[in-house]
């Protein structure tokens, strides 16, 4: 995402700072939860105890996330649900099964995937530089878009500066921003360092490769991940919000923020989420993530050659130990050996975490708040059990 410093919208001051919203943007889980839960919906799971419902309800009652929502599909394709917690902390009404959640960064994989699929119609190429596509635009102090490739947008080692800062968005979560304005507020910043040199978590990178595709295709950029991923492969419960949605459509547990001050709960489900956009803003589900992103995996969205570069990786260790970052798509290593593939993502009111393996498992875990450190762990232990159990 980016926000626009002409329009008010305040630029992180500190360099640590903004390195604690892109851990947040790419940490492994997936929003918050709190009390009571729900038993698996697989009666197999539940002839004995099941480590995914169990770190769930952990999640609730030992880390106070209002709800907790997963789903684990096997080497098979064969699914299973899980839910902790209540949907609605006034009502203590049950959380949905497989509920819809705002799904923050993993928007970015979808973003990727509509550029290198771009790159196998021979419509753009990775190594070409900004310019060609977006001429004049990107232009600031040590910016310069004649020498940032498309490639280096979409692996995070522009140099470029992040334009979020999620407690300005929190201060008015209905306001809706231009890409253009979002752009803004990263050129007003200096470049963090000369593109290709480093790796760097910035939302900056895919506000621009969501205007390349645009400019590439003339259409929307919702349209065109609707049309290229969306509809191809039959995320049913998944959608790019038109503009001035701030709804969550389908059945979902609500999104809270715990106010810093005096540790109340807000409930943030309705927002604007326009400043997010092709870094994230796509809403789905636990279970069409999975499906996401096994369909990456399994060849459906990408010729080999392009599926091979998005998998070309560089380390990414501020993430986690052994976490690599290729094109909108990381690697991180499994506790049983191998590794699986996913993003993740982290927006007001929800946070998710999971991927999957080259022999088909997946899992998707959500909760609905931005979880503790600590707790950000535990989900990530939980993926890792999921996949390895």
């Amino acid at each position: 995402m980016n926000e626009h410093a002409s329009q008010g919208f305040r630029l992180p001051r500190r360099r640590d700072g903004r390195r604690r919203a892109v851990a947040a943007a790419v940490a492994v889980a997936a929003g918050i939860m709190t009390v009571g839960a729900l038993a698996p919906l697989s009666a197999s799971a539940a002839a004995k105890p099941d480590t995914v419902q169990q770190s769930l309800n952990a999640l609730v009652h030992n880390d106070g996330l209002p709800a907790a929502l997963a789903t684990v599909t096997d080497r098979d394709g064969r699914t299973h649900n899980y839910t902790a917690g209540v949907a609605d902390l006034a009502t203590k009404a049950k959380v949905p099964v497989d509920g819809q959640v705002r799904i923050g960064s993993n928007t970015k994989t979808f973003t990727a995937v509509v550029v290198l699929q771009l790159v196998g119609e021979g419509k753009v190429a990775l190594d070409a530089p900004v310019e060609t596509y977006l001429p004049n635009l990107l232009r600031g102090d040590g910016i310069d878009g004649r020498t940032i490739t498309v490639r280096q947008l979409l692996q995070h080692t522009s140099g470029l500066p992040d334009y979020l800062n999620k407690d300005e968005i929190l201060s008015n979560p209905q306001r809706y921003y231009e890409p253009r304005e979002l752009l803004d507020a990263a050129l007003a910043q200096k470049a963090h360092f000369h593109p290709g040199k480093q790796w760097e978590y910035s939302n900056t990178n895919y506000l621009l490769a969501g205007l390349i595709i645009q400019k590439v295709t003339g259409r929307p950029l919702g349209e065109e991940i609707t049309r290229r991923i969306i509809n191809r492969v039959g995320l049913r419960h998944t959608y790019f919000p038109a503009p001035g949605d701030m709804t969550v459509h389908e059945a979902h547990p609500k999104g809270y923020n715990r106010d810093a001050a005096d540790g109340s709960m807000r409930d943030v489900t309705e927002l604007d989420p326009s400043w997010g956009w092709a870094a994230g803003a796509v809403v789905s589900t636990n279970s069409d993530v999975d499906r996401f992103f096994t369909a990456l995996l399994g060849g459906r969205l990408l010729p080999a050659a392009q599926l091979a570069q998005m998998r070309t990786t560089v380390p990414a260790d501020a993430v986690g130990p052994g976490t690599r970052y290729g094109l909108g798509l990381m690697s991180r290593p499994l506790s049983c050996g191998g590794l699986y593939w996913g993003h993740g993502g982290t927006i007001p009111g929800y946070e998710t975490a999971g991927g999957a393996t080259d022999d088909g498992r997946a899992v998707d875990i959500a909760v609905t708040m931005i979880p503790s450190a600590a707790a950000r762990q535990h989900i990530a232990a939980a993926v890792d059990a999921a996949l390895c159990r």
